[in-house]
């Protein structure tokens, strides 16, 4: 497997500069625009928007306090696969219509603790691995391909019980199929999209890719791990197609977001597919067009409990049907304009989302988040 790029760690210190005046703190107001309660939210402020106000700004002597709190909070320097920092990150708890001041002021920062992690797993077959405090998920690679009887497409639920990091745990016990008191891999994929992977789709036709054979971390947490995977050429309906997948998971979110940019020729555009894997059992579904939000409260599966399934579109959706093995969402995707969405699965086991109802509520919530950002300004 061929690496693209060394990894970005997320606490590279860069801009050896002068520190920021003795008693001058640099303000930054993040404000809830909505009337529902926005709790462990990861936020990106533009770098560029701090430099220009604090120009003197050195990360290496650099912490944030909670004005009213008056306590640390953690960050995170966001990269997004470049040599400078492009955003700094923050998870805020927000009540409704509410506002907090984080200041920057020079200094020490305590220590963070990882909320979220993603590696590249060599030792099981090419598998890309990525996880946060609430759940984990994984890709599958190249050399999955050389075994058939495990070949599979789409995305895969990793449940958790913990917000401790699990997945190199797991990997070297060698024994993920097992709920050993923090989760377990009981999720099945096969030859279907999974939790939420998507692939064109022509004339009622699903077609799928192989598997990534290329990929590149561009952040690794604390607060968001983001990375890419590329896949090969492949066909499609007569027509070369290739893809370039960027996920990013946040700490405290269930959902990932996938940035994916198709190539092809000759088309302006090429309809896709985001799919869920349905099971033989009766499960609860959602299926909101008009929303962009699917979702799936699957049957239970005897101890190892009920997963939730979910994806968002934020992108008009032509329609949403249910075959005999998955539901799906039919969409338009641009060519050169990358198509982003929304997905991701909770665990009843996890104690925090156990009915259908909080997991559609979830989700519905979600994307109220996405259409409503919180605002930031930097005084």
């Amino acid at each position: 497997m061929k690496k693209l790029g060394f990894i970005l760690m997320a606490f590279s210190w860069v801009y050896s500069k002068p520190v920021i005046a003795q008693n001058q703190k640099a303000i930054i107001t993040v404000s809830n625009p909505t009337s529902s309660e926005r709790k462990e939210e990861v936020v990106a402020i533009a770098w560029k928007d701090i430099l220009l106000k604090y120009p003197s700004i050195d990360t290496s002597n650099f912490k944030i306090i909670n004005n009213l709190a008056k306590k640390d909070v953690p960050f995170q320097f966001e990269f997004r696969g470049e040599k400078t920092i492009q955003n700094l990150l923050v998870q805020v708890d927000l009540a409704a219509n509410a506002s907090t001041k984080l200041l920057i002021q020079k200094g020490k920062s305590g220590t963070s603790v990882t909320k979220t992690y993603g590696r590249y797993v060599p030792e099981r077959k090419d598998d890309f691995a990525w996880e946060n405090d609430k759940i984990a998920f994984r890709m599958y690679g190249k050399a999955l391909e050389q075994t058939p009887k495990e070949m599979a497409y789409g995305v895969d639920v990793w449940v958790k019980s913990t917000s401790r990091m699990v997945i190199n745990e797991r990997y070297k016990r060698g024994k993920y199929h097992d709920n050993l008191g923090d989760g377990m891999d009981y999720y099945h994929v096969g030859y279907t999209c999974g939790a939420g992977n998507a692939y064109p789709y022509v004339n009622d036709s699903i077609y799928y890719s192989k598997n990534y054979v290329r990929w590149k971390v561009l952040d690794n947490g604390p607060l968001r791990t983001t990375f890419a995977l590329e896949y090969d050429d492949w066909d499609v309906a007569g027509m070369k197609v290739n893809a370039t997948k960027t996920i990013s998971l946040d700490a405290g979110s269930q959902l990932n977001r996938i940035e994916a940019q198709y190539k092809y020729v000759d088309k302006p555009s090429m309809d896709l597919v985001v799919g869920i894997i349905k099971r033989k059992d009766q499960g609860t579904m959602l299926l909101d067009e008009q929303q962009g939000i699917m979702g799936y409260w699957e049957p239970q599966m005897g101890e190892d409990g009920i997963t939730g399934v979910g994806t968002i579109l934020s992108t008009p959706i032509i329609k949403m049907k249910v075959s005999n093995t998955q539901l799906l969402t039919q969409a338009t995707s641009q060519k050169d304009v990358p198509f982003v969405y929304y997905t991701g699965a909770a665990w009843n086991k996890a104690n925090v989302i156990t009915s259908a109802t909080a997991w559609f509520g979830y989700l519905q919530s979600y994307k109220n988040r996405i259409e409503n950002p919180l605002k930031v300004t930097v005084e």
